[in-house]
């Protein structure tokens, strides 16, 4: 008896709804995925496939889009899920569970596994792939770290000045010579650098300066001690 006045109550309200216009394809005013079809003063009830949504930009087209298509904000109901393993909706693109470059394509419940172009990564939002540091995925923004043919690597995390002011390209002292440094790209790829003649790296002050200001590379030009033997003599 209660589910008879429950359906009777849905009926109720679905029977409110007016149509705009005489004939055309119109949306729900709070479910998304739910629309009618117009016609001489009736209606007919339609619901898109689930994980998808009707595209009320045009009431002369039926036309059913995922999400990111369609504007849902003042109509954010849908419809009961139909997950299946891959598919957190039966129909639509979704994220792989594991692989940022890649995501599912799925039709039905069945899902089809996409690749991203190298170096892009799936966005849930946009349904689609773009550059990883545009993404709300902090899993998949990895700046990819070079090594020279020394062994120098940029270290991870930010760099910052004595007064806390960030280094957006930071720079790094030669552990063997005085006159050489390193210097991080976006503080993630590496290049050498070297200060001109007569001067130092300052690791101090990230600069090049006066031997005589840098402990261990004082004697740097008179004896062009490394800056590891200069440090075993003081």
């Amino acid at each position: 008896m209660l589910r008879y006045f429950f359906l009777v109550f849905i009926a109720g309200v679905y029977a409110q709804y007016k149509c705009p216009q005489g004939t055309g394809f119109f949306p729900d005013p709070e479910e998304c995925d739910l629309y009618y079809i117009c016609s001489k003063g009736s209606y007919e009830e339609r619901l898109c496939p689930d994980g998808l949504v009707f595209d009320d930009s045009d009431p002369n087209t039926e036309r059913c889009d995922i999400p990111a298509n369609v504007d849902c904000k003042d109509r954010p109901i849908l419809q009961e899920a139909k997950p299946s393993p891959g598919c957190p909706r039966a129909n639509g693109y979704y994220r792989h569970p594991t692989d940022c470059n890649k995501f599912h394509n799925c039709i039905d419940g069945i899902p089809k596994e996409i690749s991203c172009p190298p170096g892009l990564a799936y966005d849930d939002i946009i349904s689609t792939c773009t550059w990883p540091k545009n993404i709300k995925r902090a899993e998949c923004f990895k700046p990819r770290r070079e090594t020279l043919e020394d062994g120098f690597e940029c270290p991870e995390g930010e760099t910052q000045t004595n007064d806390g002011r960030k280094l957006p390209h930071p720079t790094f002292a030669h552990p063997d010579d005085c006159q050489k440094f390193y210097i991080c790209r976006d503080g993630v790829t590496p290049q050498r650098g070297s200060c001109s003649s007569g001067k130092v790296y300052n690791e101090d002050t990230f600069t090049c300066d006066d031997p005589a200001n840098v402990p261990g590379c004082e004697n740097y030009y008179s004896g062009k001690t490394s800056y590891a033997g200069a440090k075993k003599n003081n």
